[in-house]
């Protein structure tokens, strides 16, 4: 049996109605367009923005901090997915497309899953805000992506609004609640990781094959130099 959830309230269910409308009234190959983007081709571009995150961090003085604000970008995303595992059974709310069946549905194979939280969107906000504590600007095209994944996932006919919004409360509160005590964790890791044979996966090789700040007298002054900015706020909020 549903709970109350599931009766949508008039200002949800006419957005979705809104939205939903819009692939109604748009041509076939838009709403394939736009179904592949929902699915798949946001997830694909938060990846490719992580990697562009990861190369950049790997040569700022206080790598070791930020590598490890990377980790805990899919990390963040694992907790709050299991999050919402519970969240999701004890709401049970059906897909919209159940309970109204005047909605078009542009993707198969949803129909027996729980629509309250969404995942995706649960996904994309946790990696951009997670994102943003190591790369503000980053962070910010992720979050324009996350919003795009809300829209899609109701364009889509498979989620109400109140899905979308409540997939990103929860991605914003695991991602911020817990970044102290992983980062906690995960920055000494990563300081570990740097005196290892892994070492490039933290820092960045100088030109000549030495990572950076590890080898050589300039590389011993770097090192020193790096040392003392870790020990200063960084620039993003990791530290905070």
């Amino acid at each position: 049996m549903s709970t109350p959830l599931a009766d949508t309230t008039n200002p949800d269910l006419g957005l979705l109605y809104a939205v939903n409308g819009l692939a109604k009234r748009s041509p076939q190959w838009l709403d394939h367009l736009v179904s592949w983007i929902g699915e798949y081709g946001i997830l694909i571009g938060l990846g490719m923005l992580g990697l562009v995150a990861w190369l950049q961090a790997r040569r700022r003085p206080d790598a070791p901090v930020a590598v490890a604000g990377l980790l805990w970008v899919p990390l963040s995303v694992a907790v709050a997915e299991l999050a919402n595992l519970p969240i999701a059974a004890i709401v049970n709310r059906p897909r919209p497309f159940v309970d109204h069946p005047g909605l078009l549905v542009l993707v198969d194979g949803k129909a027996g899953t729980h629509s309250f939280v969404s995942d995706h969107s649960t996904m994309t906000m946790g990696v951009a805000v997670a994102l943003f504590l190591v790369n503000r600007k980053l962070g910010w095209i992720a979050g324009g992506l996350a919003l795009l994944q809300g829209f899609c996932r109701m364009f889509m006919g498979v989620h109400y609004p109140t899905d979308v919004i409540g997939g990103f409360a929860l991605a914003v509160a695991v991602v911020l609640l817990l970044a102290p005590i992983a980062m906690a964790v995960l920055v000494p890791f990563c300081h570990a990781l740097s005196r290892t044979p892994v070492a490039p996966l933290i820092r960045a090789r100088e030109q000549g094959g030495a990572v950076r700040g590890t080898a050589g007298p300039r590389g011993r002054r770097r090192g020193r130099a790096a040392v003392r900015a870790e020990e200063q706020p960084p620039e993003s909020d990791l530290a905070a």
